[in-house]
């Protein structure tokens, strides 16, 4: 199987759209997408209910991609924030992420807890505190699993100084740079163009967030070799959610919703349980 160290290198940019358990995993596998993107976010949203803002623990993510890794086999990009603390936590959270099946993984530079990309008040480690990170990690990394660098500069600093802190990340073994939240499609092209031939570049899309939101197309078209549309998933599904609870609790009833919904023998037929009794079976008593 290429890695997605390997495909960044081909023509052709890989959209991958955000998960966060093994259900949701499996249905992008089955759209399919080249790869998913195991949303830190998305793991705060829909297994507690909380906002993105580093309430999430290491442990807590690799049980999450662990499910996952149950159900998909396609390539999952992890989203580990900070990498949950310094040099030496970053090479623990590596390990375990590297053991529980993680194709990439995307380590960010700001303090320690974070916040969501696109928050207000972001705050920021020293570029050389972050170099140092990223060595930390290389150092304990011992498969073709990639390392994604991530700075949150534009927001604190200021567009030049984030494209500094970028090459210095690339500069120390990025395997792809991620400038976050550039506000418009120039500055998104100015990224592409800086990189371009250096190392490969990923674009965040976030609906309501503070980069327009451009199509997989047009940011192939300006260099890049990753987008993900991390959030996306999440927001569809409590936009639907809300709806559906609503007009249950207006009709006492399912049925205005049974044309937008699975009934039991499509959830069934969808995840397979036919398959897993069948294989279950293959293991009752045989000679």
């Amino acid at each position: 199987m290429v890695s997605l160290k390997q495909r960044f290198a081909t023509p052709g940019i890989v959209v991958a759209p955000g998960i966060y358990d093994g259900l949701s995993a499996m249905l992008v596998e089955q759209s399919g997408f080249e790869a998913a993107y195991l949303s830190g976010a998305s793991i705060c949203y829909t297994r507690f209910g909380f906002p993105d803002i580093g309430l999430v623990s290491v442990s807590e993510a690799i049980d999450t991609l662990a499910a996952i890794r149950e159900r998909a086999t396609i390539p999952v990009i992890v989203d580990i924030d900070t990498g949950f603390g310094n040099a030496l936590n970053v090479q623990r959270t590596i390990r375990g992420f590297e053991r529980a099946g993680a194709s990439a993984v995307q380590i960010e530079d700001q303090v320690t807890p974070k916040r969501c990309g696109h928050l207000k008040d972001k705050a920021l480690i020293p570029k050389a505190e972050m170099v140092g990170k990223i060595k930390a990690a290389l150092d304990a990394r011992v498969g073709d699993m990639a390392l994604i660098c991530r700075t949150d500069a534009i927001a604190v600093e200021g567009f030049d100084k984030a494209l500094a802190r970028a090459d210095a990340y690339a500069a120390a073994g990025a395997d792809m740079i991620f400038v976050e939240a550039p506000p418009s499609a120039d500055h998104l092209a100015q990224v592409a163009k800086r990189y371009a031939g250096k190392v490969p570049v990923m674009a965040n899309m976030v609906e309501g967030g503070k980069t327009p939101i451009l199509s997989g197309e047009e940011l192939d078209k300006l260099g890049y070799k990753l987008v993900i549309f991390p959030g996306g998933t999440v927001r569809a599904l409590a936009f639907a959610l809300q709806d559906y609870f609503q007009s249950l609790k207006a009709h006492g009833t399912t049925t205005p919703w049974r044309n937008r919904m699975l009934d039991f023998a499509g959830i069934n037929k969808l995840i397979d349980t036919d398959g897993f009794l069948a294989r279950g079976k293959s293991f009752d008593g045989g000679s």
